[in-house]
């Protein structure tokens, strides 16, 4: 195994928030765990999730939009302690699936990922460490089940940054280990401690580690441009997105290196580097990129990438001289040049100081969050924009993704004055609501109905006396597919 771990010493205080993290995940098992249990809460949350739809024009892609509202491990300077909400919403800003973490822990990476051929949930859940995550990465089911949970197991968790399924059922996974080295080069002590990266391939289903890529091992610390820090854990690398290249190569990102490794997953050789102090490529025009993240090849001389282009230093997460853009690259291997295909900034002129993504979508639309900026756009092939969203904060990742959502828990009825909620958190083929009522459970009829609005959709009592009452999800053939046993009401 290249780059192996296990010949530095922990930190002790990384250790300690590495136990307290897989505690607060619900883990017996630093490898992770197999359980069944819903990964929706007894009672939603009601937040308010800030959600404002600026444009959603016609021809944008079909599904759902996923993304983690509040608290995020991978910014920084964030300090914010709003409850992190894992988010499943429709493009006009309807929540169908929420989460709520519990306080301390946060979330990101909440997506649609293939599994043993079916498609599952995945997202990393834990603890906040500066700009990175203590925690595990979570599979669920279309039932919302927890099927799985992942880490590299030994001494590390999974980190926030990354945790991509490949087609032969592995994981790809980021961690953050806090070791001791000679940070004399940079300015700091022979013994002085640093946040190493490692990059890991895990089979999801033996909870076997095949290969870890230590960046300590490959990359001197003296090659960062960061600047060291006297008294703080100095952050050399920021490994950000690790991706597979068409030949099975790994693609490691570094932020705080403004580079892209292409690693061989057997040796751990570097076979090249784009961008940084040591460039494999020259850059051509518009290529340069800085603080980069997401970083994918979508065939053999193609980079895409989400080039933040800005640091967001104390704390700032916007406003930097050159906007944040989504970047198409082109490699020529031969000649070792580069050249840009295509730069999109946002028509705003966001600078984005951490975070981001560019996800391509069938017909060659893109969808992308936008960081600490606080956005989500979708693009089209031409630049159009088709959609836009600003958030109440920044989140790590967005995505647009389908999905088929059929809970566990059966539908919930809770009254409030004048009104009753019908909600059922996850269930996406609900299409309207029936109330019924009457005297006894056996003798009721319709009352009210109301098209779906939300997981949490609203029906009026109609100044209905006293008796039973319940609720019944209709799909779009007007077919019941779920309902509430019926309950007395004094109305």
């Amino acid at each position: 195994m290249a780059g192996g771990i296990s010949r530095r010493q922990f930190g002790a205080a990384a250790g300690a928030a590495l136990t307290a993290a897989v505690a607060a995940c619900g883990s017996h098992d630093s490898r992770g765990s197999r359980d069944s249990k819903p990964a929706t809460p007894p009672i939603p949350a009601a937040s308010s999730l800030g959600y404002t739809v600026n444009v959603d024009a016609p021809g944008g892609g079909r599904g759902y939009v996923f993304y983690v509202s509040g608290t995020t491990a991978a910014n920084p300077g964030g300090t914010g302690s709003k409850a992190a909400v894992l988010v499943i919403a429709d493009k006009s800003g309807r929540v169908v699936w929420q989460r709520e973490l519990p306080a301390g822990q946060t979330a990101g990476n909440l997506r649609v990922q293939t599994y043993q051929g079916r498609p599952v949930l995945t997202w990393w859940q834990g603890l906040k460490q500066g700009g990175h995550g203590l925690g595990q990465s979570y599979i669920a089911d279309e039932r919302y089940n927890v099927i799985d949970t992942v880490t590299p197991g030994g001494e590390l968790s999974s980190d926030i940054h990354e945790f991509r399924l490949t087609p032969d059922g592995h994981a790809l996974i980021t961690s953050y280990q806090e070791v001791v080295t000679d940070l004399s080069a940079v300015g700091g002590p022979k013994d002085g401690r640093i946040y190493n990266c490692i990059a890991s391939v895990v089979d999801v289903a033996r909870h076997q580690t095949l290969f870890q890529w230590d960046a300590l091992a490959h990359v001197p610390v003296s090659e960062s441009p960061a600047k060291y820090t006297a008294g703080q854990v100095f952050d050399p690398y920021h490994m950000n997105s690790i991706a597979l290249d068409p030949a099975g190569n790994l693609l490691v990102s570094m932020r705080a290196l403004s580079t892209v490794f292409n690693v061989d997953p057997r040796s751990g050789a570097i076979n090249w580097r784009l961008g940084g102090k040591q460039s494999t490529f020259a850059l051509g025009e518009g290529v340069e990129f800085a603080y980069q993240h997401d970083v994918e090849m979508p065939d053999e001389n193609t980079i895409t990438l989400f080039d933040n282009h800005f640091e967001g230093n104390a704390g700032q997460t916007s406003g930097g001289s050159v906007p944040s853009s989504l970047k198409w690259i082109r490699l020529d291997r031969a000649a070792r040049t580069t050249s840009l295909l295509r730069a999109q900034p946002h028509p705003d002129k966001l600078s984005s100081g951490a975070m981001g993504n560019l996800q391509q979508l069938p017909g060659g639309g893109t969808f992308s969050g936008w960081g600490t900026a606080g956005r989500i756009a979708e693009f089209a092939a031409d630049g159009t924009m088709l959609y836009d969203v600003a958030l109440a904060g920044g989140t790590y990742r967005a995505y647009l993704n389908e999905w088929t959502g059929n809970p566990v828990e059966p539908p919930r009825m809770i009254f409030a004055g004048d009104t009753v909620h019908a909600v059922w958190n996850g269930a996406t083929a609900v299409r309207s609501w029936r109330l019924r009522h009457g005297p006894q459970s056996t003798a009721m009829t319709a009352l009210a109905g109301a098209d779906w609005a939300g997981y949490d959709t609203a029906l009026p009592l109609n100044g209905s006396t006293a008796g039973y009452y319940q609720l019944q999800a209709l799909d779009a053939a007007g077919k019941v597919i779920g309902e509430t046993p019926p309950l007395p009401h004094t109305g």
